[in-house]
């Protein structure tokens, strides 16, 4: 029999596309993780670098830091907080502040700047926190 005698069945071609679809589904979760878009930035700075300045975080939001892989929060003034921007649904690097919650661009993942805590999932784990200390004007790794 050649190639061109050969007919699928139809039970071939639905595995196919199964497999198909999970390379592709397999392939948009780990792409960030792997150094794709949105992927985790560096490793957080030595302790007693300066990170930012307390002007440079609004009060009630936050900055992300993409080279330090920090998320920098201000839930109330004067309460500085630090957050590994790594989300931990699929490691994605979180990229915004909305209102109170820092923002996964991978699946919708929301954090409260408060406590890093899940407010909206797919991600069930907080952010992990981040030990910083401010010095002035200065905020610093601990």
């Amino acid at each position: 029999m050649s190639a061109a005698d050969f007919r699928p069945t139809r039970r071939i071609v639905f595995q196919g596309l199964g497999a198909l679809g999970v390379a592709a589904a397999l392939a948009g979760c780990s792409g960030a993780a792997t150094g794709g878009d949105g992927g985790g930035g560096g490793a957080v700075p030595e302790a007693g670098s300066v990170l930012a300045t307390t002007s440079e975080v609004p009060v009630g939001g936050g900055i992300v830091l993409p080279d330090a892989n920090l998320v920098l929060t201000q839930p109330t003034a004067g309460d500085f907080k630090a957050f590994s921007a790594t989300c931990t649904h699929t490691g994605t690097q979180v990229n915004a502040i909305d209102g109170t919650d820092i923002v996964c661009p991978n699946h919708g993942s929301r954090f409260s700047i408060t406590d890093g805590s899940v407010t909206n999932p797919p991600a069930s784990s907080p952010l992990e926190p981040i030990a910083i200390k401010v010095d002035g004007d200065n905020i610093l790794t601990a």
